[in-house]
C-alpha cells in the first residue's frame, strides 16, 4: 500500500511541478490550475503514507520520487535515462526500502 501511495504522490508532484515549469517557460497561465490540483493531490497522498513520523515518510518518498522522475523523463520528455541515472535511482530506492521495510530496533 505504501509503495502505491508514494508512486501516486510522485506522479502528482512531478506533474504539478512540470505544469509550473511549463508556465514559467511561456505556456499559458491555465497550466497553473492543473499544477495546483496536482500539487494538492501530492500533499494529500503523501500524508496518507503509513510511517508514524513525517520525516521518515518524506525520506522514504525521496527514493520513489527520484525513480519516478526518471520515468517521467523517459515517457513524457522522451529522454532515455542512462546507466548513471538508473544506478542512482536504484541506490535511492534501496535507501527507501531500508527506511520503510527494515525492522526498527
Amino acid at each position: 500500500m505504501s509503495v502505491a501511495l508514494y508512486a501516486l504522490a510522485a506522479l502528482g508532484e512531478i506533474a504539478g511541478c512540470f505544469a509550473v515549469w511549463s508556465w514559467w517557460r511561456g505556456a499559458s497561465a491555465l497550466w497553473l490550475f492543473p499544477a495546483a490540483v496536482s500539487l494538492a493531490a501530492f500533499a494529500y497522498l503523501l500524508a496518507l503514507t503509513p510511517p508514524s513520523h513525517a520525516g521518515r515518510s518524506f525520506a522514504a518518498y525521496g527514493g520513489v520520487y527520484i525513480a519516478a522522475s526518471l520515468v517521467w523523463l523517459w515517457l513524457v520528455e522522451g529522454v532515455r535515462p542512462d546507466r548513471a541515472d538508473l544506478g542512482g535511482a536504484a541506490l535511492a530506492l534501496a535507501g527507501a526500502a531500508v527506511i520503510l521495510f527494515l525492522p526498527r530496533g
